[in-house]
């Protein structure tokens, strides 16, 4: 007697659901699990804002205009400075001064116009107000201190100068604040 061989469509059983959803589960779940060790070898934000590098085009910043920055979570105040400004800071006698600095000290070679400070008053780190007061500079408005064009302070309760960040030129028009900038 000889056999014969047939072949039939085998039609999807409950047992072929069962297995391919297990499946698709298994997958979905490892891939829950795997995501958080995955995303945990990237820096967070805190550690990038701890102390990368900000870089500011100056390029828009208009002539006596003072742009606000952050860098590690610090306000900054860059300011664009008149001729006139200039003029006055450099003219101002050292013995009028709380915390004499020359304004030369406070801006890099070639770049006076340019003022890269810490946005905060020094007595309490109120954020004071720019072109304010008899000097034009800043004006802490909480306790009354008073900075000239150059971030000095002139009066007040502030016992010292508004601090300046390390940063350094990388063009005419842009300046890198941080890490690899020299102080």
């Amino acid at each position: 007697m000889s056999e014969i061989h047939t072949t039939s469509i085998a039609t999807p059983t409950r047992r072929d659901f069962l297995f391919v959803a297990t499946g698709a589960a298994a997958a979905v779940g490892t891939a829950a699990t795997v995501w958080p060790f995955i995303s945990s070898l990237a820096p967070d934000a805190s550690t990038i804002a701890a102390g990368a590098p900000v870089d500011v085009d100056l390029a828009p910043i208009a002539i006596g205009q003072i742009v606000k920055v952050f860098w590690r979570g610090k306000l900054i105040f860059v300011r664009r400075r008149t001729e006139s400004e200039i003029a006055e800071a450099r003219a101002t006698p050292l013995s009028e001064l709380i915390d004499p600095q020359t304004d030369q000290e406070r801006v890099k070679p070639g770049h006076a116009e340019w003022l890269i400070v810490f946005g905060n008053c020094t007595h309490l780190g109120c954020v004071p107000l720019g072109h304010q007061g008899p000097y034009d500079g800043w004006f802490c408005p909480c306790h009354g201190s008073l900075y000239d064009t150059s971030g000095r302070v002139r009066r007040g309760p502030a016992p010292l100068n508004l601090p300046i960040p390390p940063y350094e030129f990388l063009s005419d028009t842009k300046i890198q604040i941080g890490q690899n900038a020299s102080g």
